[in-house]
């Protein structure tokens, strides 16, 4: 779920919304594409006509972009929304779906307002990095499970799971249906899953909008898999559930490849000069290593300290992050997320901890 917004903040205590570091939504920090922008702006004169209800030239683009064809992609209002269709359409009243802990909260949440069993692996993380203990994963998974998560890069640590640990998996979940959440892949320096829906008829893999492309607000998101896992899902979406402005943005986006390459390289560049800061300035907090996402996780090293007083003292001094304690279960009250940004937010952010008492 998102961070407090800017305004909400600057309202609050009383500061300027220009100085407010906004750094608990994973948002891209220059914005939209201008190419989306503008597509957009065009579509507006269509939005008296009702949409394709597969979205079907955003299936066009995505199929000529990363392959397969368009019956093996659906289109969702976010990839919060196809996380809610594929709950309701491959798991039943009482079923367990299992998912690492911590995760991605709507995983959980969505499972539970539908009456799922949301079982949560929480043995699955190792401390010192907080990535996926892919042992402890495996190990975990049940016949009776009936939907599995992975995320990668995962959330909240931003650590990355291999291919080979993927495949594992795959393969011990192959009686159900395996959810790739790849939100952030695109700051991972790896082309992602994509390509292994080819080999497993049980995998989809998510990808959104709202990160690189910088379209959180338009909600646009997709998944890929076999014709025969989109034919389920299909079936079960609402009809008209992608518009007009969000179809065409999404195709823009899509070619928009220098907008993507300068996102990607600001983030990265500026994630290597956040864990220097972090280390060269600060003793009581830690930079978790190992992120290839564009967040990363703030451990107390202080066990005066706790996340939500740390927390709170942050938005008072005009940076906004996550609460791990509220935001992820299982993580406890030892960590933040903070988004990675520019240069000049992420000084801001370690001037803040420094600053605190």
């Amino acid at each position: 779920m998102p961070g407090l917004s800017v305004d909400e903040v600057a309202c609050r205590y009383g500061l300027s919304a220009a100085d407010i570091a906004k750094l608990g939504s994973a948002e891209n920090p220059y914005g939209p594409s201008s190419a989306a922008q503008a597509a957009v702006a065009e579509a507006i004169s269509r939005v008296q006509l009702y949409p394709s209800w597969t979205a079907e030239p955003l299936r066009e683009r995505l199929a000529e972009t990363y392959g397969y064809e368009q019956r093996n992609y659906l289109c969702g209002a976010g990839e919060t929304e196809i996380i809610s269709v594929l709950i309701r359409a491959f798991a039943g009243q009482g079923d367990p779906i299992l998912m690492p802990a911590p995760c991605f909260p709507m995983y959980h949440l969505f499972a539970e307002a539908e009456g799922r069993v949301a079982d949560l692996c929480y043995e699955a993380t190792d401390r010192p990095s907080m990535a996926v203990d892919v042992d402890a994963y495996v190990a975990a998974i049940r016949p009776e499970h009936k939907i599995v998560f992975i995320t990668n890069p995962h959330s909240p640590s931003g650590t990355w799971t291999a291919e080979s640990d993927l495949r594992r998996v795959i393969e011990a979940a192959s009686h159900c249906l395996v959810v790739l959440d790849e939100a952030y892949v695109h700051y991972s320096g790896d082309p992602g899953g994509i390509g292994l829906v080819e080999e497993y008829p049980n995998l989809i893999v998510l990808r959104t909008f709202s990160k690189v492309y910088g379209l959180a607000g338009l909600r646009l998101g997709f998944g890929v898999a076999h014709s025969g896992v989109i034919d389920v899902l299909l079936a079960a979406k609402p009809t008209w559930n992608v518009g007009q402005l969000q179809i065409a943005g999404g195709v823009a986006a899509l070619g928009d490849h220098d907008f993507v390459a300068k996102t990607v390289d600001t983030i990265c560049d500026a994630r290597s000069y956040v864990q220097d800061l972090f280390d060269a300035k600060l003793d009581r907090f830690r930079c978790v290593e190992g992120s290839r996402s564009n967040f990363f996780l703030i451990e107390l090293l202080d066990h005066d300290l706790n996340s939500t007083g740390v927390w709170q003292s942050l938005l008072e001094r005009g940076v906004i992050t996550k609460d791990g304690a509220v935001s992820f279960r299982g993580l406890g009250q030892r960590f933040l997320r903070a988004d990675v940004n520019f240069r000049q937010r992420m000084d801001q952010l370690v001037a803040a901890l420094g600053d605190l008492p």
